[in-house]
C-alpha cells in the first residue's frame, strides 16, 4: 500500500525537474497534453460507435454512379436536348434487406473502401504523441545525464535555501547601500585630519565590521551569525558543489543530448506537416463502396454514410495547428541553441556587483544547465555563484572555525614549552580562530598544517608574542598586522611543504633575532636576492637554513655581518662552494650539517670568534686539518659525529680551549695520547666507534663531567677513569666489561651510569659512596640489583628523583 508521504516523495522528485525546463518545454508539455486528450477522444468515439459505416443500396444508377428517380428526371430533360444520350432504365426494385445483410456491407465496405487515414486517425495521433513526448522528457532520463541533473537539481535547491546563500547577498546589498556614505564620511576626516586614502581603506577591510555601518543604522554584514549546524551544511554544499564542478565542466554530453531530441522533434514536425493536411481530404461523409457482393444481396453498389467524418474532420485540424505550434516551439529552441554559445556562462554581471570578484566563469555541460535554470528564474543562478566563490568559502570557513574554537576551547590548549614559554600549537585546521586574538597571555603562536592562515589587524592584542611558526601553512599578513609584528616578533620558524617562496613580509621584521628556514626553498631566490631584502633584518643573530643547495647564498654571506649562528642542512646534498664563509667573522656557531663534505673546509679557519662547529652528518673520513683549529681561539665546542672517521689525528692535542668533543657514531679504533691534552673538556662522546680500551692518560681530564663510550668493544676500565672526581655522567652500555672497578665509590658527584649489555656478573657494594647516583639513573639489568647490599638496595629504591 502506497503512503501519502510517499506520494508526495515521487510528486516532489517529478517536479524538481522544472527548475531546468524553460519556457518552451513547458509549452511543449501542455501541447502534449492537448495532443494525446485528442488522441484519446478520437479512439474513444471511433470504439463506442456501433455502425461506423451506414450503407444503402444503390438501386439507380446513372453515369457509372448511383442516383435516385429525381436525378434521372433531370437526366431525361437533359436528354430531350441531345437525342443521341440513351436514357437510364430503372432496375427491378427487390425487397429490403435483412438486418445481417446490412451489418455484413457496412463492415466489408469499411475494410475495403474506407481510407487508412480515417480508419487510423486516432492511433496515428496517439503515436505522434507519444514521440514527442519521448523526445521531451529523454534528457531526464537518459543514463549518461539523469544522474548528473538530479545531482544538480538537489545542489541547486540547497544553495537556494541555504542560510548563508541569504546571508552573503545581504552583505552585498548593505555594502552597495552605505558605500556612497562611507566614501563621503572618509573623505571629511581625510580633509580635516590630512590622513592618507590607503590606511582608511585597510580599516574598512572585511571580514571585519565597519563603524560606518552602525552609525547609519544599517545593521552590519558580519553581525549576523550562523548556528553551527547551518555553517556545517553550507560546508558540505561547497564540497559538493567543487565534486559537481570537476566533474561535470569538462564534460558536454548534456548539451549533445538536448540539442538531437530537438532536432528529432523538429524532423518529425517536418514529417507530420508533410502528410497529416494531405490526407486530411480523405475523410469524406459520403462514400461510394462499389463491391461485388451482388449474389448476397443483389445489389454491387452501395452508398454509405461515414458518421465520424466531421467531427474527425475538426480534431485533425486541431491537430495540425497543435503540431504546427509545436513545431515552431521547437524551430525556436533550436534556434536558441545555435545562435550563441551555451557553453560558456560568465558571472561577469554579478561580479561587478558584489564583493565576490573571484567567481569563475563555467563551461560545458555545467555552463548549459546554468543557461536553462536562467530561463526559469536568474535568481537560482545568482544564489549558485556564491557557491563557487573562494572568498565566500573562506568567510564561512571563518565563521565555522569561530563557532567550533571558543575561548574557552582555545585555553585548554594553551602549554607550557621547554623554554617555559606560554605556547598555544594549531594544528590541521581550516584557518585561524578569531578567537586566538583574545588569549593575551600567548608568548609562543604555532601553526601547523593550516592551508589558508591571515594575521589582522587584531593579532596587535597578543601584546606578549614574540615567537611564531609557521609548518606547512600559507600566512597571509595584512599591513596593520606587520606593523605590529616588526616591533614585537623575536623568533620566527617557516617550514615549507613544496617549493616556494619565501614570503616578502617575512624581510620587514626589523626586530627579528633568530629566523629558521626549511622545506623546499627555492636556491634560485636565495641566490638571487639584493640588499632590499635583508636590509632591515639589522637585528638577525641566528638564522637556520634547511635546503638542497649548492652554495651558501651570497646575500647570506654579504648583507648579514651581524649573524652570530648560521645552521645549514643541505638534506644530503653536496655544498661544494664555502669560500664566502670568510666574511661571517662575526659567527660564533657554524653548523653544517648533511651538507656531503668530505674534507674541513679551509674557509672555517678564518673565523676567528668561531666558538662552536658542527659537522654532523657529512661525509668526512679524515681530520687532519684540525691542526688548524688553533688559531681559533675561542673554539670551545666541536662536533664530528655521525661522520666515517676512522682515526683522530695527534695534532688535537693543541685545541688546549676545547670544551665540548662529539666523536660518537664513526669508525675509529684508538684514542691518541694527545687527545687527553686538552684538559678543559668537561663533555667527551665516544659512542658507536670501535674503541676496545681507554688509555689511562684519562686522569689528566680532571674537568670531565660527560664521559660516554655506549656500544663499543671495551672490556676493562683504566683506573685512571676514576679519577676524574667531578665526573657526573657516565655511559658504559653495550660494551664487553667483565667486571666494574669499585673505585667507582670515589664518583661522589655522579648521577648517571649506565651499564647494561654488558658482561657483568656483580656490581660492586662501593657504589654506596655515589651519594649522587639515583635508581631511575642507573641503567642495569634488573637482576644485578639484587648482588648489591640491601642497605644500598634500600638507598637507591627510596631515592625516586629523575635524572
Amino acid at each position: 500500500m502506497i503512503t501519502l508521504t510517499e506520494l508526495k516523495c515521487l510528486a516532489d522528485a517529478q517536479s524538481s525537474y522544472h527548475i531546468l525546463k524553460p519556457w518552451w518545454d513547458v509549452f511543449w508539455y501542455y501541447i502534449t497534453l492537448v495532443m494525446l486528450l485528442v488522441a484519446v477522444l478520437a479512439g474513444a468515439l471511433q470504439l463506442t460507435q456501433s455502425r461506423v459505416l451506414c450503407c444503402l443500396p444503390c438501386k439507380v444508377e446513372f453515369d457509372n454512379h448511383c442516383t435516385v428517380p429525381w436525378h434521372i428526371l433531370k437526366a431525361s430533360v437533359n436528354a430531350s436536348s441531345n437525342p443521341g444520350t440513351p436514357l437510364p432504365l430503372p432496375l427491378r426494385i427487390q425487397n429490403d434487406l435483412h438486418r445481417q445483410q446490412y451489418s455484413y456491407i457496412d463492415a466489408v465496405c469499411y475494410e475495403k473502401q474506407l481510407h487508412w487515414f480515417a480508419k487510423f486517425f486516432p492511433y496515428l495521433v496517439l503515436l505522434h504523441t507519444l514521440i514527442f513526448a519521448a523526445c521531451s522528457n529523454f534528457w531526464l532520463h537518459y543514463p549518461s545525464t539523469s544522474s548528473r541533473l538530479e545531482h544538480f537539481v538537489a545542489i541547486l535547491h540547497k544553495c537556494f535555501d541555504s542560510p548563508w546563500t541569504t546571508r552573503a547577498l545581504s552583505e552585498t546589498v548593505a555594502e552597495q547601500s552605505v558605500r556612497p556614505l562611507t566614501l563621503s564620511k572618509s573623505k571629511v576626516l581625510l580633509s580635516s585630519s590630512g590622513c592618507s586614502a590607503d590606511v582608511d581603506a585597510s580599516k574598512q577591510s572585511l571580514p571585519y565590521p565597519q563603524p560606518g555601518l552602525e552609525s547609519a543604522g544599517i545593521e552590519s554584514p558580519t553581525s549576523s551569525v550562523l548556528d553551527k549546524k547551518e555553517g556545517e551544511q553550507a560546508k558540505a554544499i561547497f564540497e559538493k558543489v567543487k565534486r559537481f564542478r570537476t566533474h561535470v565542466e569538462q564534460k558536454d554530453i548534456i548539451y549533445r543530448v538536448y540539442l538531437k531530441q530537438i532536432i528529432v522533434k523538429v524532423i518529425l514536425f517536418v514529417f507530420i506537416i508533410s502528410y497529416v493536411p494531405y490526407f486530411l481530404t480523405y475523410i469524406t461523409l459520403e462514400i461510394d463502396c462499389s463491391i461485388d457482393v451482388q449474389a448476397f444481396t443483389g445489389y454491387k453498389r452501395y452508398q454509405c454514410v461515414y458518421s465520424l467524418a466531421e467531427i474527425f474532420k475538426v480534431l485533425a485540424s486541431f491537430y495540425v495547428i497543435l503540431v504546427i505550434l509545436y513545431g515552431l516551439t521547437s524551430s525556436y529552441s533550436l534556434w536558441w541553441m545555435l545562435r550563441s554559445s551555451l557553453k560558456q556562462y560568465s558571472f561577469e554581471a554579478l561580479r561587478e556587483k558584489s564583493n565576490y570578484s573571484d567567481i569563475p566563469d563555467v563551461k560545458n555541460d555545467f555552463a548549459f544547465i546554468l543557461h536553462l535554470a536562467d530561463q526559469y528564474d536568474p535568481l537560482y543562478s545568482k544564489r549558485f555563484s556564491i557557491f563557487l566563490s573562494e572568498v565566500s568559502e573562506n568567510k564561512l570557513k571563518q565563521i565555522n572555525l569561530n563557532n567550533e574554537w571558543t575561548v574557552e576551547k582555545l585555553k585548554s590548549k594553551l602549554v607550557k614549552n621547554s623554554q617555559d614559554k606560554v605556547e598555544l600549537h594549531l594544528f590541521m585546521l581550516n584557518g585561524l580562530p578569531d578567537n586566538v586574538f583574545e588569549l593575551t597571555e600567548i608568548e609562543v603562536l604555532s601553526l601547523e598544517l593550516i592551508p589558508e592562515v591571515k594575521l589582522p589587524s587584531t593579532v596587535s592584542q597578543l601584546v606578549n608574542l614574540k615567537e611564531l611558526h609557521v609548518y606547512h601553512s600559507s600566512l597571509v599578513v595584512d599591513h596593520p598586522a606587520l606593523a605590529f609584528l616588526e616591533e614585537n616578533l623575536k623568533i620566527l620558524r617557516l617550514k615549507f611543504t613544496e617549493m616556494g617562496k619565501i614570503p616578502r613580509w617575512v624581510f620587514h621584521l626589523k626586530n627579528l633575532k633568530e629566523l629558521y628556514l626549511s622545506g623546499c626553498v627555492l636556491p634560485e631566490q636565495l641566490s638571487t636576492m639584493h640588499l632590499e631584502s635583508f636590509q632591515d633584518l639589522k637585528n638577525l643573530r641566528t638564522l637556520y637554513l634547511k635546503s638542497s643547495l649548492s652554495r651558501i647564498p651570497q646575500v647570506i654571506t654579504d648583507h648579514l655581518p651581524f649573524l652570530q649562528k648560521l645552521s645549514l642542512n643541505n638534506e644530503g646534498s653536496k655544498l661544494v662552494v664555502l669560500n664566502n664563509l670568510k666574511k661571517m667573522v662575526n659567527l660564533k656557531s657554524l653548523e653544517l650539517l648533511s651538507c656531503d663534505l668530505e674534507r674541513i673546509p679551509h674557509s672555517i679557519f678564518s673565523l676567528n670568534n668561531l666558538h662552536e662547529l658542527d659537522l654532523k652528518e657529512n661525509n668526512l673520513k679524515t681530520v687532519e686539518e684540525i691542526i688548524s683549529f688553533q688559531h681559533l681561539q675561542n673554539l670551545s665546542c666541536l662536533k664530528l659525529w655521525h661522520n666515517n672517521i676512522a682515526y683522530i689525528p695527534a695534532q688535537i692535542g693543541a685545541l688546549s680551549n676545547l670544551e665540548q668533543l662529539s666523536l660518537d657514531h664513526n669508525n675509529i679504533e684508538n684514542l691518541p695520547l694527545q687527545l687527553f691534552l686538552c684538559t678543559k673538556l668537561h663533555y667527551l662522546d665516544l659512542s658507536y666507534n670501535h674503541l676496545t680500551f681507554i688509555p689511562e692518560e684519562i686522569q689528566y681530564l680532571s674537568n670531565l663531567q660527560y664521559f660516554a663510550v655506549t656500544n663499543n668493544n671495551i672490556e676493562m676500565l683504566p683506573d685512571g677513569l676514576f679519577q676524574c672526581k667531578k665526573l657526573q655522567c657516565l655511559l658504559l652500555g653495550k660494551n664487553s666489561l667483565m667486571s666494574l672497578s669499585p673505585q667507582v665509590g670515589e664518583l661522589s658527584n655522579l648521577t648517571h651510569l649506565e651499564l647494561i649489555d654488558n658482561y657483568l656478573e656483580t656490581l660492586p657494594p662501593e657504589l654506596e659512596g655515589c651519594q649522587s647516583l639515583k635508581r631511575s639513573c642507573l641503567i642495569v639489568e634488573e637482576n644485578l640489583l639484587s648482588t648489591l647490599p640491601l642497605p644500598v638496595t634500600e638507598r637507591l629504591q627510596t631515592c625516586l628523583d629523575k635524572c
